[in-house]
């Protein structure tokens, strides 16, 4: 008996993970298992791992070892060498270009394993180069992709909510940005994801996309702030329909784009963006040949290590979800 029992534990797959949280939003880097996605580019193994391997990302992240609101960060060998590492971004509705809380915990999750030091690093993402700089065990500014506006003022009529304004940026993913007079605290989380799914249901029949038709999949809600020391407070919902606990990278990445777009902010001035938390990131931008270049400065800190066993006999082993 003890022998059975000692060859079914060998047999079960094994992955190793580190959990971290950005200004309350759930991180959980892949530390393992990598040779599944074989060789090549970064672009190559992402589309191996989103066509051959899709299950691991449901199985990692959704129930009953995950759930919807986590965010995978799949650490992988860079395929440029000044990079310290690669990533690819994925979360329970499928993949993501870039992620900025990601990043942060990611980095953070680096310098816990020995990997980097305080300092600046390069990190290679499926959308571009971004910069990590890690000041302390927790604090990390990064410097995102190019950002911009792509369309301003755009007018859809939700069901049930009538006309909604706003515009389309890129921060690394697609952003609808919508000035909004709805009360943006936890009480009303439930209202306020019934709104923006619709919002985002509306901009699919509408035909609004991002550039090239890209599906707009992140909507972003901003307001006055609770706290005067901050500019502004958001509600992002993100693409599996969970909202984001921290006040979102790429989301603060497309709004600082559309400030400078309408000129209402000044290449290395602050811009502090308050979540539905209360918590704060700090962006700031640069023009460079033209582009606009922002960063953000958040903190993350390691909530758990862990191995995730894959037993062949469990029925759920490839996780619950889509």
């Amino acid at each position: 008996m003890a022998t059975e029992i000692l060859s079914e534990a060998r047999s079960l797959r094994k992955i190793a993970i580190v959990d971290s949280h950005t200004a309350g939003e759930p991180t959980r880097c892949v530390c393992s298992g990598a040779d599944e996605l074989g060789k090549g580019t970064l672009a190559e193994r992402m589309e191996r791992l989103r066509r051959d391997h899709d299950d691991l990302r449901r199985a990692i992240l959704c129930e009953p070892r995950g759930s919807d609101v986590l965010v995978g960060a799949w650490i992988l060998a860079p395929d440029t060498p000044e990079c310290a590492a690669a990533v690819i971004f994925f979360n329970n509705a499928g993949y993501l270009g870039m992620c900025g809380h990601g990043t942060i915990g990611m980095a953070v999750t680096l310098a816990h394993l020995g990997r980097i030091g305080p300092g600046a690093h390069a990190i290679q993402t499926p959308v571009g180069l971004v910069k990590v700089k890690l000041d302390g065990a927790n604090t990390v500014t990064v410097e995102n992709v190019p950002a911009y506006r792509s369309k301003k003022a755009v007018t859809v009529d939700v069901p049930g909510y009538g006309i909604v304004t706003g515009d389309v940026a890129w921060g690394g993913n697609w952003f609808f940005l919508v000035e909004s007079d709805q009360r943006l605290e936890l009480a009303n989380v439930d209202h306020l994801t019934d709104f923006t799914w619709a919002i985002r249901g509306q901009l699919e029949a509408s035909g609004v996309t991002g550039a090239q038709g890209a599906e707009i999949d992140h909507i972003e809600l901003f307001g006055a702030p609770r706290d005067p020391a901050n500019h502004s407070r958001n509600f992002v919902l993100c693409p599996g329909k969970a909202y984001d606990r921290s006040p979102c990278g790429t989301g603060t990445s497309a709004k600082l784009a559309c400030l400078i777009a309408d000129g209402k902010l000044a290449p290395g001035q602050a811009w502090r963006q308050e979540g539905i938390l209360d918590t704060v990131f700090e962006g700031r931008v640069r023009i460079d040949d033209g582009k606009v270049i922002p960063s953000i400065t958040g903190s993350a800190y390691i909530t758990a290590e862990a191995t995730l066993l894959f037993d062949p006999a469990d029925p759920f082993r490839q996780g619950i979800g889509t």
